[in-house]
């Protein structure tokens, strides 16, 4: 029974062995296709952070380029718009001299009609205070300017300078100061093109920057995740390499120690049957060749002597009392009722027997016989009952031990999928609140964006209206002050002066148009560009909503049914505790 035992026990753990063993080499290739995936996607995560990194740089290279040389522009732009505004001024003044000065009819005017050049009327302006010597040094710079000659053309006549006008120098002024104008508003639309160009190529660089740092941060945040989830599995995967080899180690040793138990059994049984062959054997030589000889040593016919009352009167009476003396001092030191029984009987056949005259020997050996039987069937019974015992509770307790290491599993199994479970609610609560928000922050976005447009549409109408207007009045007024046949002496030095002013107005007005256009364009592209990104985002929130969901869903069926695996396990532990208990109260004393 003992191998029997032995025998199933190393068949089970044998199964056991196993199992673990094809469990863990799974454990392991799941493990190993993780660490593949997490180094897949580190590799392929650095190499997109690179990637963003590189083009922030080229980025912010760009955008420093292109602010030094805004910086530049800006520069330039305001030392000619103070040139071209001190100059404008200094012609208005002039213009305005010369004509009270015509009026006058003075000497100053008889030297200035004597002028051949424009550099002459200049020096008899300065001569005569009417401009500063640095006035008439920007008057002439700009007149060589717009007449595209060189220095010495300067001292030609003024008729040849501006071969269009053939007047007076009131006339060369003022055809000046209309250039200067010209080139004021040129120089301002030129400031405000490269304005709005260089704002929407910083907005578009900020973008850029801004939106690759953003996924470069994505991108680093996804490889910390695989690093992390590479790094478990590497835990992970060691543990359970470490497992599989105790495992197969394990078996191996299993084997060797069954096999060996085996071949000592076999050798045990062997030897058995040999020691059962010659108490055989000795049991045969005895039955043939002791006969007589028990006869002679325990007959009546050894009887020498007569026992009377209580008295040994032979050799066998006291043969028979030393059987029965034994037999009560081996009750006292087994302290065994039956032992003392036995010995009862013994003496009581003694008795009967000598006075009958049977023979006594033959039922004292039939009574210790009788008790010897009994005994060892006793004996026998109690055996197989331990044995049996022992079985049981062994197995019981196995049994235990293992519904127990299940159920143990189990609830760690429960327990992380109903964690994890909780984690993908409040994640994807948390993703449904960003939704919320997001949706709610582009309806906003998109209703500024409304507004903005509208105000826009309005403004620039009206804007280009008032520009049309200026513009119709600047033709009007300079189509008349241009007429030769005035029925009257008109003021065309106030004129000028409204003329001029219109012309500054025409470029406010146009200025402002430039930049109303311009900051519409940014507050649209701006819109476009945070309304694609939000739709990214949201993709991807919803995306992320879709598999937690999905993963959750699954982890809670999962969870249901490890319960209810859970509770199997217990109603058959809960059934082998009670067997348990049962068995100890029979076995247990």
């Amino acid at each position: 029974k003992t191998y029997a035992e032995f025998s199933e026990w190393c068949e089970e753990r044998s199964k056991d062995l196993s199992h673990d063993i094809k469990t863990g080499k799974a454990e392991v290739a799941e493990l190993s296709a993780v660490i593949d995936e997490a180094t897949a996607t580190i590799d392929s995560v650095a190499a997109k952070i690179e990637m963003h990194a590189g083009e922030i740089s080229v980025d912010e290279a760009d955008l420093k380029a292109a602010t030094d040389i805004r910086g530049k522009e800006a520069s330039v732009f305001v030392a000619q718009e103070k040139e071209l505004t001190e100059v404008i001024d200094t012609l208005q003044r002039a213009v305005g001299i010369l004509e009270r000065e015509s009026k006058k009819g003075g000497a100053s005017m008889l030297q200035l009609k004597g002028a051949q050049n424009l550099a002459q009327a200049l020096s008899v302006m300065v001569q005569a205070s009417m401009l500063s010597t640095s006035e008439a040094g920007s008057v002439t710079a700009l007149a060589q300017t717009s007449a595209g000659a060189a220095v010495e053309d300067v001292g030609a006549p003024a008729g040849a300078v501006y071969e269009s006008h053939s007047g007076d120098i009131v006339q060369i002024l003022t055809d000046l100061l209309d250039e200067a104008e010209s080139q004021l508003t040129a120089a301002r639309e030129k400031e405000t093109q490269d304005l709005n160009a260089f704002e929407m190529m910083e907005q578009g660089l900020e973008d850029e920057i801004k939106f690759g740092k953003k996924e470069m941060g994505e991108a680093k945040s996804a490889s910390a995740a695989a690093s992390e989830k590479k790094a478990a599995a590497d835990g992970d995967l060691e543990m359970t390499s470490k497992a599989l080899a105790t495992d197969t180690t394990g078996l191996a040793d299993l084997h060797h120690e069954c096999m060996t138990k085996a071949q000592d059994f076999e050798a045990e049984t062997k030897s058995r049957g040999e020691e059962l062959q010659a108490l055989a054997a000795a049991k045969e030589a005895i039955k043939e060749n002791v006969g007589g000889a028990d006869a002679l040593s325990y007959g009546l016919n050894q009887v020498a002597l007569v026992q009377t009352g209580s008295r040994i009167t032979s050799r066998a009476g006291l043969a028979q009392f030393e059987a029965a003396r034994l037999i009560r001092d081996l009750a006292r030191k087994q302290q065994s009722p039956e032992l003392a029984q036995l010995a009862v009987r013994i003496s009581s056949a003694i008795r009967s027997g000598s006075k009958l005259g049977e023979d006594v020997f033959a039922k004292i050996k039939g009574l210790i016989v009788d008790m010897v039987e009994k005994l060892e069937k006793e004996v026998e019974e109690d055996a197989t009952k331990k044995a049996w015992c022992d079985k049981e509770l062994a197995e019981s307790h196995e049994k235990k031990d293992d519904k127990t290491n299940e159920i143990e599993k189990l609830s760690t199994q429960i327990d992380k999928m109903s964690a994890r479970s909780a984690q993908l609610k409040e994640e994807v609560a948390a993703l449904q609140t960003a939704l919320g928000q997001l949706a709610s922050s582009q309806a906003q976005m998109d209703k500024i964006r409304y507004e903005e447009k509208e105000a826009f549409t309005k403004n620039k109408a009206d804007m280009e209206e008032g520009l049309s207007g200026v513009k119709l009045a600047l033709r009007i007024l300079s189509e008349y002050y241009a007429k030769a046949d005035k029925a009257h002496a008109s003021a065309e030095g106030a004129g000028g002066g409204i003329i001029g002013l219109l012309e500054v107005v025409e470029s406010d007005f146009t200025k402002g148009v430039a930049e109303m256009t311009a900051t519409e364009e940014n507050a649209a592209s701006t819109h476009d560009a945070q309304t694609k990104e939000n739709e990214i985002e949201t993709a991807t929130k919803e995306q992320d909503v879709k598999y937690k969901v999905k993963e959750s869903t699954q982890l809670d069926q999962s969870t249901a049914e490890t319960s209810s695996d859970r509770s199997g396990v217990q109603a058959e532990l809960d059934a082998v505790l009670e067997y348990l208990r049962k068995i100890e109260e029979q076995c247990i004393a």
